[in-house]
């Protein structure tokens, strides 16, 4: 077995990775700024942010309208994208050490379910107890509550097994689901109802700047957090025995661990929607190059989510133009083969056959 802190012989230094995702990230905003139903050059679309962020102050050679386009339709969706991808993609790896299980992602597990039900319980009654922040506030309870629900509800004598907590999540999903269903049925703005059955299937349509600071303040709190606590998730992967011999008090570092992945679920679900399993597939394939010590896992994972979900928007923006199509659906599309491989996979393990 290799150490958590050494590379594992053949797999990819950790620093060409970060590099590799860092291009990859350039490269996808550079395309979600350009691609649309106006196509504007890459040259163009660098040098119009640059002459917006005041770098670059010679006369434009594009119109105004294009600079519209670059700086205030498609520049906070495209960052937004990048944000939820990254936030989703932490998350996702933060729970399945939490949990110790492989297939924990916040829209398996509830998560979003309940995020979303606080989310359009807010919009429906009109809530505003916390100003601007009340959806995202809403949101934050229902991810909590769902997260706790769902993991009293797996947890049998010590232990969590995959199937009984896939099972509480489909479980804690469907009823918060139909409850949400259930508003949306009763409300009497029926033009708020589609908005908000449209929100549902996840999507960075409709964001401004003035709304984008808080998922990046959630983002950024959120790894900030998780590297500090990396060395405690690594622990984890020894087992909860292990890391209580190791000085670690599991439930009281667990307890603190799911308010944190609940603030940032709540905050990005209430930003983006619920869009389901960039936090599954994201993890899974940044330790299959960079290991498993979290120290590497968690900045990796956030770029590759960030890009990842950039990308995944710009083919929902064009796939079908003039059409648009929820960015969660594709990513459904892409999550759901995974999630039969890798349960799949998890069932060979245990059965002690092939990987």
């Amino acid at each position: 077995m290799v150490e958590p802190g050494r590379r594992a012989p053949g797999r990819v230094s950790f620093a060409a990775v970060l590099a590799v995702l860092t291009v990859l990230l350039f490269a996808s905003l550079t395309a979600g700024l350009a691609l649309g139903s106006v196509h504007v050059p890459p040259g163009q679309v660098w040098g119009i942010v640059a002459h917006a962020l005041g770098a670059d102050g010679s006369e434009p050679t594009w119109t105004r309208a294009r600079e519209t386009i670059v700086v205030d339709v498609r520049g906070p969706r495209v960052l937004l994208g990048a944000v939820t991808g990254a936030g989703l993609a932490v998350v996702g790896t933060a729970l399945q050490a939490l949990v110790r299980n492989p297939l924990a992602e916040p829209y398996l597990l509830g998560i979003s379910s309940g995020a979303s039900l606080g989310a359009v319980a807010v919009i429906v009654f009109g809530v505003s107890v916390f100003g601007a922040v009340s959806l995202s506030a809403a949101a934050f309870a229902g991810a909590l509550g769902a997260l706790v629900l769902v993991y009293a509800a797996a947890r049998t004598g010590g232990r969590i097994t995959s199937l009984r907590l896939i099972l509480a999540g489909v479980a804690v999903s469907a009823v918060l689901s139909a409850l949400l269903n259930l508003l949306l049925l009763t409300t009497d703005n029926g033009h708020e109802a589609r908005t908000v059955l449209a929100w549902t299937l996840g999507g960075l349509g409709g964001v401004s700047w003035g709304t984008l600071w808080l998922p990046g303040v959630a983002l950024l709190l959120g790894i900030a957090v998780l590297m500090v606590q990396a060395p405690n998730l690594n622990l984890l992967l020894a087992g909860e025995e292990a890391a209580a011999t190791m000085g670690l008090d599991v439930a009281r570092f667990r307890a603190r661990m799911f308010v944190l992945v609940s603030l940032v679920t709540g905050v990005l679900v209430a930003a983006a929607g619920p869009i389901g399993f960039v936090g599954l597939m994201l993890p899974h394939t940044t330790r299959l190059l960079v290991g498993g010590d979290h120290r590497r896992v968690l900045p990796t994972a956030a770029l590759a989510g960030a890009a990842f979900l950039v990308l995944a928007d710009i083919a929902a923006r064009t796939v079908a133009a003039p059409q648009e199509i929820p960015v969660g659906v594709l990513t459904a599309l892409c999550g759901g083969p995974f999630f039969l491989w890798l349960m799949r996979r998890d069932a060979r393990k245990n059965a002690g056959g092939p990987a």
